[in-house]
């Protein structure tokens, strides 16, 4: 008896999804990795049942399907994801966040795929209004999905009965099926993802804080002073999110003090030092040289001294320099300042 040929065609009998059963066999029987997670449910169910349904396939079936598979595979020269959800997903990152929220609305689409990893992804500033406003049965299963830093930062941030209530709450999702926690996760993906796009990354606290911390002390008062009188809320926000050479007693460790010094340039550590008497600073000064060696502040008054009084322009500059400096070390993680109360 011969041997079977494989390049017969196929069994014209064998339907499309047939075809397509024998060869996802055929490839887990070879140990591939098929993302058939990624299909549309309705394909994942009508495969498995095909699957199931099916029995034995003779050599020649085999290679005739095989064959007719692999010719078209050649045959296709580009693939482009379906529809307008499945271009989204394949341009996430490389079109503007508005362009890709206006076409989503306009299409009426959502996010495909499990929205678990990009929730986990999520600051805890960016959770903490969800975590919230949802229920406390909800909460529970989106800080057992978090890792356990991120859950951790969360509870801090909620009232202490909240997050005993959470806490607790999480101790009861044990009986939680997957198909409740994929509906959670797909429903808080949806909140997450109507939220507007937002013109600027920081709010108008930090914004106003940046800016009055590189302008000179007289404008930094006076606009101060215009937004008390404006809205005092407002203006008390952007007062704590100053810095300036002003709150070096109060926003720096003293432990602090000898790192940032070696980071700052003498002569204008000199100057400001000078002349921090001229304007109201000397407890600054003062703590800036009570905290670093004995050898070193002595240093730094002999030069104080033999400088004199330097002119308020150059200790304007000076103290800017320094405290743009430990700025730069807050931003790079090089220094964490002291929160006020």
């Amino acid at each position: 008896m011969g041997l079977p040929d494989l390049n017969s065609p196929a069994p014209a009998n064998l339907t499309r999804r047939a075809k397509a059963a024998i060869v996802v066999r055929l490839l887990l029987n070879e140990g591939a990795d098929i993302p058939l997670e990624d299909l549309p449910e309705d394909l994942q169910a009508q495969l498995t049942q095909q699957m199931g349904s099916m029995r034995f396939v003779d050599r020649a079936t085999l290679g005739a399907v095989i064959d007719e598979f692999a010719q078209e595979l050649d045959g296709i020269g580009l693939s482009f994801p379906g529809g307008i959800a499945g271009a989204l997903e394949a341009l996430d990152g490389r079109i503007s966040p508005q362009t890709a929220a206006r076409l989503r609305n306009e299409a009426g689409v959502k996010r495909q795929g499990d929205p678990w990893p990009r929730l986990c992804e999520m600051g805890a500033q960016k959770l903490l209004p969800v975590l919230q406003s949802e229920s406390t049965e909800v909460a529970a299963v989106l800080l057992s999905k978090l890792s356990v830093p991120r859950a951790a930062e969360l509870l801090g941030l909620l009232p202490g009965p909240q997050a005993r209530k959470i806490t607790y709450a999480v101790s009861q999702t044990g009986a939680v099926t997957p198909a409740a926690v994929d509906r959670i996760g797909l429903s808080l993906a949806a909140q997450l993802d109507a939220e507007p796009i937002r013109a600027f990354d920081n709010d108008p606290v930090q914004r106003v804080g940046a800016i009055l911390n590189s302008t000179t002390s007289v404008t930094r008062d006076d606009v101060l002073e215009g937004l008390e009188q404006t809205d005092q809320g407002f203006a008390d926000l952007v007062r704590k999110a100053i810095f300036t050479f002003a709150n070096i007693p109060q926003r720096i460790a003293p432990r602090d003090i000898a790192r940032i010094v070696r980071e700052i340039d003498q002569k204008q550590l000199v100057v400001a030092l000078a002349g921090a008497g001229q304007n109201n600073l000397q407890p600054s000064a003062d703590f800036i040289l009570e905290n670093m060696s004995g050898r070193m502040a002595d240093q730094l008054r002999e030069e104080m001294a033999e400088l004199g009084t330097p002119k308020p322009a150059d200790v304007e500059g000076a103290m800017s320099q320094i405290v743009s400096r430990i700025r730069e070390m807050e931003a790079n993680g090089d220094l964490l300042l002291v929160e006020e109360e």
